[in-house]
């Protein structure tokens, strides 16, 4: 049966995420997602006056196609995938999460099409040319992920992310934008933590719904050789049908000289994807209070109130230090008591100390999504 609550959510992906307006052209990609959310994103494309093109697919069929790849394939595929994403205005990506360990036995075969197909269609023509918004539909893994019951987890699903007032949220992140955009020297201190860089020139993107679902993240970058230091991220990620934990990189000049995790050979084969794997692409600070802890799930886990991630791999060009990789791993540390505690200094001054901005320009952002 159809939830009701799909209509909202559609809507909101539709006319305000990516805005469509009339005669735009909104590609769907659906992944494991139920028919009756993909016919209200249509209906909604539709009422906004756009052409909707629908992809469907699973994240089994995903698994096949790369299990067999090879050079030759992939680029059929993506050159295909590449001309019909040239046509599109804008791009809602939704993906049901069924199994997290899906692609675990196949992990080269999997980064060979993250580097032949991803990187080009997404992160070359999707990402910079399009209004695109990402999201996960809730499903009972997630629910499971986030230790809850599956009725428990939609009620909270759809809570953070269809009712939350993300125009309140945007106004309240000016301050910081204004803030950050004019900052050089960054000092974070976390247990096993203690890096600096610089983000002179480097701008920043206020995030309040507009590229992800749920969302709350103010990000810039990093110099790309300024990173000196050590960070220790304190949440699972993961990456290529790896679930990584207590995950560690050392930094000299930019570049990640030593990594560790719970599995260092694979830890080290991500950043060996190529050059641009081993330097830091983003660099973000996650500001939904609404959302407290960590549930092994990217989009939710880096909106984490109190949190930061640090990103290897590929920076976004509207915050560009002009780094180029197939990986973009969005690795979480969180800050808040519970999870250890740590401070963000921006220079020289106390942004936020375990978890709770204490500075003026960000202190707007301690509130939750009624306080906006």
């Amino acid at each position: 049966m159809q939830d009701p609550r799909e209509r909202a959510l559609a809507k909101l992906l539709v006319g305000y995420s990516v805005d469509i307006k009339p005669k735009e052209n909104c590609l769907i990609q659906a992944i494991d997602v139920p028919v009756t959310m993909v016919e209200e994103l249509v209906a909604a494309v539709y009422e906004a006056g756009g052409y909707p093109q629908v992809s469907l697919g699973s994240i089994r069929i995903e698994r096949a196609m790369a299990a067999g790849c090879s050079d030759q394939s992939l680029q059929v595929w993506a050159d295909c995938d590449a001309y019909r994403m040239r046509k599109m205005d804008a791009y809602i990506g939704i993906r049901g999460v069924k199994n997290t360990r899906e692609t675990s036995d196949i992990p080269d075969q999997y980064s060979l099409y993250h580097k032949l197909y991803m990187d080009p269609v997404h992160h070359k023509i999707r990402v910079p040319h399009t209004k695109w918004v990402v999201l996960r539909y809730p499903t009972e893994i997630m629910a499971f992920q986030a230790n809850m019951s599956t009725r428990a987890f939609e009620d909270y699903f759809y809570r953070v992310t269809s009712e939350v007032d993300y125009v309140a949220m945007a106004k309240a992140m000016e301050k910081a934008k204004t803030f950050i955009d004019q900052a050089d020297k960054v000092h974070i201190i976390a247990k096993g933590t203690d890096i600096e860089f610089s983000i002179k020139g480097m701008g920043s993107v206020p995030c309040a719904g507009k590229m992800n679902i749920p969302d709350g993240e103010i990000y810039t970058c990093p110099v790309r050789d300024s990173v000196n230091g050590k960070i220790t991220y304190n949440t699972p990620s993961t990456y290529n049908g790896h679930c990584y934990t207590d995950v560690s990189f050392t930094f000299s000049n930019g570049k990640i000289i030593e990594a560790t995790a719970d599995d260092n050979v694979l830890v080290n084969a991500v950043l060996d994807t190529d050059e641009g794997s081993r330097y830091i692409g983003e660099f973000a600070l996650g500001c939904n209070p609404e959302i407290n802890f960590a549930m092994d799930n990217t989009l939710f886990d880096e909106k984490i109130g109190g949190s930061i991630h640090f990103t290897p791999g590929n920076a976004y060009e509207d915050c560009d230090n002009g780094n180029r990789s197939a990986v973009h791993w969005d690795l979480v540390q969180i800050q808040t008591p519970a999870y250890g505690g740590g401070e963000i200094w921006i220079d020289g001054e106390l942004i936020r100390k375990d978890g709770l901005f204490v500075h003026e320009s960000f202190v707007e952002l301690n509130f939750g999504k009624t306080s906006f």
